[in-house]
């Protein structure tokens, strides 16, 4: 009688599970891989994002709803008796317009002249003495405008579309050293620090800068 080899169940089944197991093994060695991609994936984009926003960002950054009211603006104004007396209201809207804190233009407008009330911005309307450009009357180099309020959304429209827009600068830091270059008799940083007193100590509720 011829002998019968006996199939071994036993060594069949661990043959089968070490195959399923260098299997498992694999699959799971490929979805650790594309786990560690896409990780890489995410932090990279969470990285850019965040460099994006530190460079937008910031406590002197003039893009934003106003931090001043209308009649804060009016009172301070009032104060230097400038002559754009009564326009506080239009530089708050124009502020809100072109998504700036008015309380910025302000603080141009104090810096440049006196909020209109020395140099040629009396004759200009020009809150921030502009240098003159192709389809602007010349005034000895300004922007000469026919109202204040023509002269309030001039600058607010070359603060938005120009500096912030095209340019990318934001901060005041970034927009001075354009805006009054050393290069054109400024004072760059006495500027910034300048501009930087007023907007805190309107903020804080002063009216008159000391």
């Amino acid at each position: 009688m011829p002998k019968v080899r006996k199939r071994s169940y036993r060594t069949t089944y661990r043959r089968k599970r070490q195959k399923f197991t260098l299997r498992s093994t694999f699959h799971l060695s490929v979805i650790f891989l594309a786990c560690i991609a896409i990780s890489i994936g995410i932090i990279s984009i969470i990285i850019s994002m965040t460099n994006t926003i530190s460079d937008h960002s910031g406590p002197y950054n003039v893009s934003g709803a106003p931090t001043i009211s209308a009649d804060f603006i009016e009172k301070v104004l009032e104060q230097y008796d400038s002559p754009a007396k009564g326009k506080g209201q239009v530089l708050y809207n124009e502020g809100l317009k072109y998504n700036i804190d008015p309380a910025y233009a302000l603080a141009f407008f104090m810096q440049e002249s006196r909020m209109g009330t020395q140099g040629v911005a009396a004759i200009t309307h020009s809150l921030g003495n502009i240098r003159a450009s192709a389809g602007y009357v010349n005034y000895h180099g300004y922007r000469q405008y026919a109202s204040w309020d023509e002269g309030f959304e001039d600058w607010y429209k070359l603060i938005s579309q120009q500096y912030i827009q095209d340019w990318g600068l934001h901060t005041v830091d970034q927009i001075i050293p354009v805006y009054a270059p050393n290069a054109d008799n400024n004072n760059e940083q006495q500027y910034i620090s300048a501009i930087k007193y007023m907007v805190d100590r309107w903020r804080s509720g002063h009216i008159e800068i000391s």
